[in-house]
């Protein structure tokens, strides 16, 4: 049984989407072992409660700098003995450290179609309103591996999904979500579990 992490920062739409899927029979031969956000109000944290899976919060703000903070978070981490750690929506960079120890154990989902619209400053909202500014016809979603960089490590799998006419960027962010994050995140879970995709 493969042990998992979620890191998130915000409601935990992408967590609801794992849980759902675990509960569905979508996701086997995975655990969810705990949700840890940077935010102490997360909904995500309410969700994980909800389904008896352990939650805590870990705030920047606690600490008086940020090493103390990535210190803290990597010792957390630790004591759950993970197998993989999932970065749905966690809006901190991670630090070397913890990158070095979970080395091709930690995938992230983004809202875009790598490498367009990713990197520094391309986070939620902002994503879709760039790709409404720039007029493209089709964006998505993709999980990928975590590296040393912003969005830059190996793409498992991505999905396409149509921009249409009037679309506003939360009407957008919302489609994005249901028709790729919500499903190719699940299926990267379940298929690292079930060892279609390999760690490391």
């Amino acid at each position: 049984m493969m042990r998992v992490g979620v890191l998130v920062s915000g409601g935990g739409t992408n967590l609801q989407a794992i849980i759902d899927a675990i509960k569905a029979g979508k996701i086997t031969n995975a655990s969810l072992e705990v949700v840890i956000s940077n935010k102490k109000d997360a909904y995500a944290l309410t969700r994980a409660r909800e389904n008896n899976i352990p939650a805590e919060s870990i705030c920047i703000k606690d600490y008086d700098t940020r090493e103390q903070f990535y210190d803290v978070l990597l010792e957390r981490l630790d004591t759950y003995h993970l197998d993989l750690i999932v970065l749905a929506g966690f809006l901190v960079v991670l630090p070397p450290q913890l990158i070095r120890k979970y080395r091709n154990r930690i995938i992230n989902i983004h809202p875009s179609l790598i490498p367009s619209f990713c990197g520094e400053g391309f986070y939620g909202l902002r994503v879709h309103e760039k790709v409404l500014e720039r007029g493209v016809k089709v964006t998505g979603a993709t999980v990928h591996f975590v590296d040393e960089g912003t969005d830059t490590g190996p793409i498992i799998y991505q999905k396409a999904v149509e921009v249409i006419a009037g679309d506003t960027p939360e009407i957008l962010q919302k489609r994005v979500m249901e028709q790729a994050e919500w499903k190719i995140l699940p299926q990267a879970i379940n298929d690292i579990a079930n060892g279609k995709i390999k760690l490391g």
